[in-house]
C-alpha cells in the first residue's frame, strides 16, 4: 500500500485530523483547568466548518485510491471454502463504508452546527422526538 500512502488525499486528512485534534484537546484541557480562552472555544466550534468536509473528502479519496489494490490483492478478504465457513470481501466492505458517508455525514455535520449555535450564541435547540 506504499503507493496509497503517497496520495495527496492522505496528506489532506492527516493535516485535517492533526488540526482537529490539537483544537479539540486544547479545548478539553483548558476547560478542565477552568480557564478556557475564547479563541480556543471559538476555534473548537468554527474550524470544523471547513475541516470536517475536507477530512471526509481526504478519507473518501484515499479509500477510492486503495480500491484497485485491495481488489487485485484480496487484502483482508476471506474466501470460501475455509475452516470458518464464512466469506468476507474487504473491497465491497470499503465500498459500503464509502456509501455510508452519504447518510451519516450530514447528520454529524448538522449536529456540530447545532452545538456551535448553542455554545457560541446561547441558543436553545429543541430536538424533535421521533
Amino acid at each position: 500500500l506504499l503507493q496509497i500512502q503517497n496520495e495527496e488525499s492522505v496528506i489532506l486528512f492527516l493535516v485535517v485530523w492533526t488540526v482537529t485534534e490539537i483544537t479539540r484537546y486544547s479545548f478539553y484541557t483548558f476547560n478542565l483547568l477552568n480557564h478556557l480562552p475564547y479563541f480556543i472555544k471559538w476555534a473548537r466550534y468554527n474550524f470544523f466548518i471547513i475541516l470536517y468536509p475536507a477530512g471526509v473528502a481526504g478519507e473518501l479519496l484515499t479509500i477510492y485510491a486503495a480500491l484497485p489494490y485491495v481488489k487485485k490483492t484480496g487484502m483482508y478478504s476471506l474466501r470460501l471454502p475455509n475452516k470458518y465457513n464464512v466469506s468476507f470481501d474487504y473491497y465491497y466492505f470499503l465500498i459500503i463504508v464509502m456509501f455510508s458517508y452519504i447518510p451519516l455525514f450530514p447528520q454529524l455535520y448538522l449536529h456540530m452546527l447545532r452545538q456551535r449555535r448553542k455554545v457560541l450564541h446561547g441558543e436553545v435547540i429543541v430536538e424533535k422526538d421521533d
